[in-house]
This record gives structure tokens, C-alpha cells and sequence, in this order.
């Protein structure tokens, strides 16, 4: 009888050990040793424009880059253009006021030579199934000639402006319901000339595709390869190594795994300074977080995902994901054995809620295995969706991964009018309390680790902020966001905002690591 009484303590106790042990382990494997603090290296390998404004200075015609939102307004009868029933049908002139069927998105040929995207996504054209010289805008795809176009611009009046078709006419307005490609033209710039229209920009976007396809791709290789070179340098490693940073998170478009000819309007080359990115790394003890931030199709229609026009085509397709996981595998098979690869993030800010859970699930799944057929120790990062969408809804699909496994989540305290009229401590308290209960929401014991990968010390609209306030607001997101299990990175090293570079907020002591 004792003998059974002591082998069942003895098994019990086994158990007890056994599970301590593996729930130990489980807490190893899930909390690393320590945690990320790491800056953005953004504008360096995805150019955006307004954290390097110059990069796009030399740019002929800057005005009209690729995806600029255009109203025109015929004076002579005082209507707007529109396509009819948003697309598919024919061009008027017979709206009062301008909303999504009078915008009309620029693809940019050349400096003068563009096509005209309607709401729909059909692009203006000729009639050719017709008289040839009505306009319509009913092709998916644009063939060519007959959907490309010139601008011309008064020298003296750039709002105004006047439409050359293919056919070597001006388009004209003959009535509200009637417009027509078959003017021949006149010096006139008055509002009794039909061919006349008068301008509004009401959008734009300058991201990585608007630059490359801007400068064209004569000049386009010799500006990007200039800056790449120049704006993000090993001095700039040493720099943040010394200042509390212990990785860099490195925003990458799809094209970089195309080798030296991507196609256009990419430009080659962004790879090699990958390569010195990791070198640098090395060198300095830093950790390198990749993050996918353009996929093919964009999958957020913003400028950073290096979308075109605004359009969100991303996950639409079997295919389309398929490539992607593609370039995750290209990344992690090239960086693998470089102790320095720490994470692979899958993709930046899906926008919800046509980036669907099912697709990203689908996605991520395979490229969770793309990164574990090369590495069983980088991290793998799952982007929660922007917009609509339930913070823990890829908490299933993580449990059932392998582990090393993490939710990054962004929290950025100016992109709303939440934040508008805010006072100092308003905007204080508002870290402390609701970014701090939504972080709780998210960090789980048992759950992926949390990860805010982009923040900054910004405020939604002051016109002048005392410089211990920035520093308190600063400590208050470094404390809240520092209870992230995995760690934070801020948005970013450089840029010309001063509150948004964080090497300029070092050096002029507005943050302390």
C-alpha cells in the first residue's frame, strides 16, 4: 500500500516538474531576453515624400505625379467633368459640385503625357467604336493612344489648363451633356474658349512609385541610387547603438527581391544597401526587424505601400498572395545566417476591410512557414489590420504557429480629430489611460507577443509646445508602450519634421534611452 501511495506521489510530483517545465519553457520560447527597442529606418528604402520633400524636387512637372486627383471645370458652362455613372458610359460636363465621379486619378506616361482614371477604374478615351472624337471611359486597361492625353498649362494661370486628345485635337465642351475631342484650337485662355477647364488638385500621392516613375527611368536610377547611398549610412548605426537603440526595423518594397531589373518604374539596386544595413548591424550589435511595407498591388492604398493611384489591389488573388510569400522567402533565405535577422514582419498596415481576414490568414500561415523553412529563431510579425477590425482576431491562428510569434499594433496620437482641441495633458492622459488599456487588451500571457512598431512624439495640431512638454509626452509613450512584451519601434530615424525624427529629438535632448 505504500509503495503505491509513494510511485503515485512520485508520478504526481513528475507531472507537477514536467509541466513547470514546459510552461517555462513556453514562457522562454515566447518572451525573448530582452526587449526591441528599435527606430524605423522609413524614407530610406520605400521613399516617401514627406520625410525627404527634396528627393522629389528635381522631378519636371511635379505638380502631376502619378495618382494626383484632378476637378476640372469648364467655365464656359460652368460644370464640372464627370464620368457618367462613375465609369462605363460617357464624359459630361453637368455637375454643380465635384465629388468621386468628377475626379478623375493621372497615370503619368511622361512629363506631359497621361492617362485619366475615373471612379471606377476605367480610363477616359476616344469613342473609336463611334465618330472618334467623344469621350468615354469604358477600358479596363488602357490600350494606348487613345487613352493618353497631354496637359497644357497657362504660363500665366497654372489652374488653368486645356486637354490634348490623341487625334491632335483640344477637348471641348459644346454642352453640358456633349464633350468631344475636336478642337483645333486658339491662344484664347478666356472663359468663352469651351476647351478651357480650370483646375483643382484634390489629392496626391507621393510615395516610391510617383518618384521612380516621375523621374523616369533614364534619370530615376541615378537619384535613387544617390540616395540610398547618402541617407542612411553606417555612421547613423553607430549613432543609434550608442543612444539606447538595439535594433532597426527597415521598411522594404516588393521589388527589392527582383533582383537588378525590377519592373518598371522600380529602380534596382536597393538590395546592396540592405546588405550594408546588416553589415552595419553586425558591426554595432544591433538587431534587424524586415518589414515588408509596399506588396505587390499595394495593401492599403497609401502612398508608403507604394501604391499607384490609391487602389488597394492586394490579396484579391491566389496569385497575388503566392507572390508575396515569395519575396518573404527570398528575405529570409538571404539574411538566415545572419545573427543579426531578429524578426521578419509579413506585411505593413493591411487597411481592413478589403485587405479580408481570410486572406491575411491565408497569407500569414504561409508566410510563417516561408520564414521558419530558412530560420527556426527570427520572430515572425503579424501586422494587425487598419480600420474596422477585432485587435485579437489573428490570436487563433497564432496559437496554433509554432511559436516565436508577434502582433505588432501602431498608435499614432495625430492622425484623428480625436486629438484636435486636446490641451497637453489631455493628450498625456490619453496615453496613459486608453493606449495603455488598448496594449492590455492585446498582451496576453498566453498570447502572441505585443509589438507597437511605429509611434512618435507628435501632437495632432499645436502651432507652439514647450519643449518639456514634448519630453513629457515623450517619457509617457516610452513607459506605456515599453510594457509591450516583444517591444516598440519609432517612426522615424530621420526626417525633416523635427518631432518625427528621432535622431534629431536625441541630439537636441527632447528623448533619453
Amino acid at each position: 500500500m505504500e509503495t503505491k501511495l509513494t510511485r503515485q506521489i512520485i508520478l504526481i510530483s513528475i507531472c507537477i516538474i514536467l509541466c513547470f517545465m514546459v510552461t517555462l519553457y513556453t514562457w522562454r520560447v515566447r518572451r525573448p531576453n530582452f526587449k526591441i527597442q528599435a527606430v524605423n529606418l522609413g524614407g530610406w528604402l520605400v521613399a516617401e515624400r514627406w520625410i525627404k520633400p527634396s528627393l522629389f524636387d528635381g522631378i519636371p512637372n511635379k505638380d502631376f505625379l502619378d495618382g494626383t486627383s484632378l476637378h476640372l471645370k469648364s467655365p464656359t458652362v460652368g460644370k464640372y467633368l464627370c464620368a457618367e455613372w462613375g465609369g462605363r458610359s460617357i464624359i459630361v460636363a453637368n455637375r454643380t459640385y465635384a465629388t468621386i465621379w468628377e475626379t478623375f486619378k493621372l497615370w503619368r506616361i511622361n512629363e506631359t503625357s497621361f492617362q485619366f482614371r475615373v471612379y471606377n477604374k476605367q480610363f477616359m478615351g476616344l469613342d473609336t467604336a463611334g465618330n472618334g472624337i467623344d469621350l468615354v471611359a469604358v477600358t479596363d486597361m488602357p490600350g494606348g493612344r487613345t487613352e493618353t492625353f497631354q496637359i497644357v498649362r497657362n504660363s500665366d494661370d497654372l489652374n488653368r489648363i486645356r486637354i490634348k486628345a490623341s487625334n491632335g485635337f483640344f477637348l471641348q465642351v459644346k454642352t453640358a451633356d456633349l464633350v468631344t475631342a475636336d478642337f483645333k484650337g486658339n491662344d484664347s485662355w478666356g472663359d468663352d474658349n469651351p476647351s478651357v477647364f480650370i483646375m483643382w488638385i484634390s489629392g496626391r500621392f507621393d510615395g516610391e512609385y510617383q518618384v521612380t516613375n516621375g523621374y523616369g527611368p533614364t534619370k530615376a536610377p541615378q537619384v535613387m541610387r544617390e540616395h540610398w547611398s547618402t541617407y542612411i549610412v553606417e555612421e547613423d548605426f553607430k549613432f543609434v547603438s550608442k543612444n539606447g537603440i538595439n535594433a532597426v526595423r527597415i521598411p522594404v518594397g516588393w521589388w527589392i527581391a527582383s533582383g537588378p531589373t525590377p519592373p518598371q518604374p522600380y529602380v534596382g539596386g536597393s538590395l546592396q544597401y540592405l546588405d550594408h544595413a546588416f553589415l552595419w548591424a553586425q558591426k554595432y550589435g544591433l538587431k534587424v526587424i524586415i518589414d515588408l511595407q509596399a506588396a505587390p498591388g499595394s495593401q492599403n492604398g497609401f502612398e508608403h505601400s507604394s501604391t499607384r493611384d490609391g487602389s488597394q489591389e492586394w490579396g484579391q488573388s491566389d496569385q497575388n498572395i503566392q507572390e508575396t510569400v515569395a519575396i518573404i522567402d527570398f528575405l529570409t533565405a538571404r539574411y538566415a545566417d545572419n545573427p543579426s535577422l531578429y524578426a521578419v514582419e509579413l506585411l505593413n498596415e493591411p487597411l481592413s476591410p478589403k485587405a479580408s481576414l481570410d486572406s491575411l490568414i491565408k497569407y500569414y500561415k504561409a508566410g510563417y512557414e516561408a520564414v521558419r523553412k530558412h530560420s527556426k529563431t527570427a520572430y515572425v510579425i503579424l501586422a494587425n489590420r487598419f480600420g474596422p477590425a477585432d485587435p485579437k482576431e489573428f490570436f487563433p491562428l497564432a496559437s496554433g504557429l509554432d511559436g516565436k510569434v508577434v502582433i505588432d499594433v501602431h498608435y499614432y496620437n495625430n492622425f484623428n480629430y480625436t486629438f484636435y482641441g486636446m490641451n497637453v495633458k489631455q493628450n498625456i492622459d490619453f496615453i496613459y489611460s486608453y493606449r495603455s488599456s488598448q496594449l492590455s487588451e492585446v498582451t496576453t500571457s498566453n498570447g502572441p507577443l505585443t509589438f507597437v512598431g511605429e509611434w512618435a512624439a507628435e501632437w495632432a495640431h499645436f502651432l507652439s509646445v514647450k519643449k518639456e512638454d514634448y519630453k513629457k509626452y515623450a517619457e509617457a509613450q516610452l513607459e506605456v508602450y515599453g510594457r509591450a512584451t516583444f517591444g516598440w519601434a519609432y517612426w522615424t530615424l530621420k526626417n525633416v519634421n523635427k518631432a518625427w525624427s528621432l535622431e534629431w529629438m536625441i541630439k537636441n535632448g527632447y528623448i533619453k534611452l
